[in-house]
């Protein structure tokens, strides 16, 4: 039985909710193909494994996980990769795992840094590459690369937070350009973190600062008009990319909120939320759209998948101007909050299927890797005498 390592938590403002989505996921795991292994990230970046992190009573109160849990380290011992205690004189190993399933959320784990370790270690992983998950945390960068590859996004403008707190006016000048209504965002959040809209220079002011507590690097949008908002998932690979049904956002607000996305009720079929479970009460699927507009959203969620180098499932934010029937591609979510499993259930596909299909994918992927060279014999040390190096 595949022993699979389910990676969640972490320093980021997004903890609470990869705990949630990482339960829900361990909750829809075959057990009879998988056996699972919780490996929580506490705020405070230490490992902990224990098989109460299944279960969302144990996060009531976080600060009695210590006393519950093992701190552990994942490291390559041999041809193993094991969770061995980081307590005590001996340093046992409390487990083996043959695969890792990131699960998280946020700057610090879901922007690469985990990935990188992931890679460093050698195990295979699923869901996005070190380069895939990195751009896909950064609004300014994604952006720059979708438009190089034909994809539309809105018109912007990005700035640090030294550069405003240094000459504000230069900045709030080449802001006022866009026109508003403006969308002000921290570069590197999710879950709708910081995010406000301004429809005045007084609230564009309050906006940037209130981005600014949250990240160093903030983008300004141009507010779509004849705004509808909907959501495209795409699983796969370079090889093979599916499209989910596409789901339109439903709102109060001037765009999707935290509260929208997991605080309402909705979750489950038969109306109220589930403990533990994220709400899909914010969306509408099948989204009503014309089938041009379909058809574009189609297109652009899988060039936009290819030249973010993205793996897995990943949810594509639309604009779509239903006047001018114009779409634009806002970002992506490569690690989607419940794994966007609801975009695909009505396609036939359910969540524990889509857990399967990301394992089996990370798998072939984790082979095809394999085969490609990664060293080669050089005898460059052998003629290394200690201040340069001969050339021959």
């Amino acid at each position: 039985m595949l022993k699979v390592g389910v990676i969640f938590g972490g320093e980021s403002v997004e903890h609470e909710v990869s705990i949630i989505t990482a339960v829900q996921a361990m909750n829809n795991l075959d057990e009879k193909k998988y056996e699972i292994v919780p490996i929580y990230i506490g705020k405070d970046r230490i490992w902990y494994t224990s098989p109460q992190l299944r279960e969302m009573e144990t996060y009531k109160n976080l600060a009695t996980i210590p006393n519950i849990a093992d701190e552990v380290a994942l490291i390559k011992r041999g041809n193993e990769f094991v969770l061995q205690k980081t307590k005590g004189i001996l340093r046992k190993v409390v487990t083996a795992i043959d695969i890792a399933m990131p699960i998280v959320h946020g700057k610090g784990v879901e922007d690469g840094s985990l990935a990188g370790y992931l890679e460093t270690l050698g195990i295979p992983y699923v869901g996005p590459s070190i380069l895939g998950a990195s751009v896909g945390q950064d609004k300014v960068v994604q952006k720059q690369i979708l438009q190089s590859a034909g994809v539309p996004v809105v018109n912007y403008v990005w700035f640090y937070d030294s550069e405003y707190q240094n000459d504000e006016a230069v900045i709030l000048k080449e802001v006022k350009k866009l026109g508003y209504p403006l969308i002000i965002k921290p570069a590197r959040l999710g879950s709708s973190v910081g995010i406000s809209v301004a429809k005045n220079e007084e609230e564009l002011k309050n906006a940037i600062e209130e981005a600014i507590t949250y990240d160093e690097k903030i983008i300004v949008e141009k507010m779509v008009a004849n705004l509808k908002e909907v959501d495209c998932a795409v699983l796969g690979s370079k090889d093979h990319m599916e499209c989910s049904l596409i789901g339109e956002m439903i709102t109060d607000h001037d765009f999707l909120t935290f509260e929208d996305k997991y605080l309402k009720d909705g979750g489950k079929k038969g109306g109220a939320k589930t403990e533990g479970e994220i709400s899909s009460s914010g969306f509408k699927i099948p989204a009503k759209l014309d089938k041009e507009i379909e058809s574009q959203i189609y297109e652009e969620a899988k060039k936009a998948f290819r030249a973010l180098c993205l793996n897995g499932v990943t949810r594509f934010d639309f604009l779509v101007d239903t006047k001018a029937k114009k779409v634009y591609i806002n970002e992506p979510n490569t690690i989607p909050g419940c794994l966007a499993f609801f975009f695909f259930t009505p396609k036939g596909k359910n969540y524990e299927t889509l857990l399967s299909e990301l394992i089996n994918q990370a798998i072939q992927r984790y082979k095809q890797e394999e085969k490609k060279v990664t060293r080669f014999d050089s005898n460059v040390l052998s003629t290394y005498d200690g201040k340069k190096i001969k050339l021959k």
